[in-house]
């Protein structure tokens, strides 16, 4: 298991863009006061992060859909004025652009919990701006 920074190779925009609908999801179908716990792990020349939200959840039988263009799930995570169904869907491509598997699962927290698997960069060269 690797200690300290953990490296990926990525665009730092495009980065972001898949944090942000993440966080997203996460504002807009958790029940309120809600928690959010997000974790990094290396192993085996990956850069695994959880991203686990809480209640309400999201029934195990539509956990592989969630990520399809336009798909909304019916039920707790619904809201009436609801969102594209695009977010996850750009979330996934996004993932995938940088090497990653972006996996949902039942969270810890009662809620949805996201898997995002990064290969690991090895021997990372210190950044040029770096003093």
């Amino acid at each position: 298991m690797i200690q300290g920074p953990a490296w990926i190779r990525g665009d730092a925009r495009r980065l972001r863009q898949l944090w942000n609908n993440l966080i997203d999801n996460t504002c807009a179908y958790t029940a309120p006061p809600g928690r959010l716990r997000v974790c990094r792990t290396c192993r085996d020349r990956e850069v695994r992060v959880t991203w686990e939200d809480s209640a309400p959840g999201v029934p195990e039988a539509e956990l592989p859909r969630l990520t399809e263009r336009l798909y909304r799930v019916e039920g707790s995570r619904s809201r009436a004025s609801g969102g594209s169904g695009l977010g996850l869907s750009i979330a996934t491509a996004l993932a995938r652009a940088h090497g990653a598997r972006m996996e949902a699962s039942p969270s810890s927290l009662s809620g949805l919990c996201w898997t995002l698997t990064f290969p690991a960069i090895e021997n990372h060269p210190p950044r040029e701006d770096a003093a």
